[in-house]
């Protein structure tokens, strides 16, 4: 079946988290059934976290809300970071899957954070100025309890 081309599939960091989440679905099938709705499941939301992430920031109309999903993404990124080493502590990945999959993970973060550092390079466009208040929230009177 051939897929559609989307504006997405050209931006680097999605490609190596879509190869993270198809990675994680494989080493996954293999985890004992009972895991079924607990790490197995966990590991695999929080790997599609991180392509979905990417593709919705991508979709806003300001740089701010890009960042802000990107944010997401990466914070799901460290959730598989510490899933991927859950399950080789408890067995369910051997030492050669593990090193697959953080390989695989790190290189989707390298360029997460690189693709971050370029849109905070960017000129504000006019949508970010429009999204970004007037005042500064340091000024603002706190709301009274």
């Amino acid at each position: 079946m051939e897929k559609m081309k989307q504006p997405y599939h050209e931006i680097i960091a999605w490609r190596e988290a879509h190869a993270l989440t198809l990675l994680v679905y494989r080493l996954t099938e293999g985890f004992p059934s009972h895991e079924r709705f607990g790490i197995t499941s966990q590991l695999r939301r929080a790997g599609v976290s991180v392509e979905a992430n990417i593709v919705e920031g991508r979709a806003k109309n300001s740089r701010a809300d890009y960042l802000r999903f990107l944010n997401i993404s990466d914070g799901s990124l460290q959730e598989c970071a510490v899933l991927i080493e859950i399950s080789t502590d408890l067995g369910y990945l051997t030492e050669q899957q593990y090193v697959s999959a953080e390989s695989q993970r790190r290189r989707t973060g390298y360029l997460l954070n690189q693709l971050m550092i370029g849109l905070r390079k960017q000129q504000p466009s006019v949508q970010d100025a429009a999204s970004t208040p007037s005042t500064p929230l340091t000024t603002l009177t706190p709301f009274p309890l």
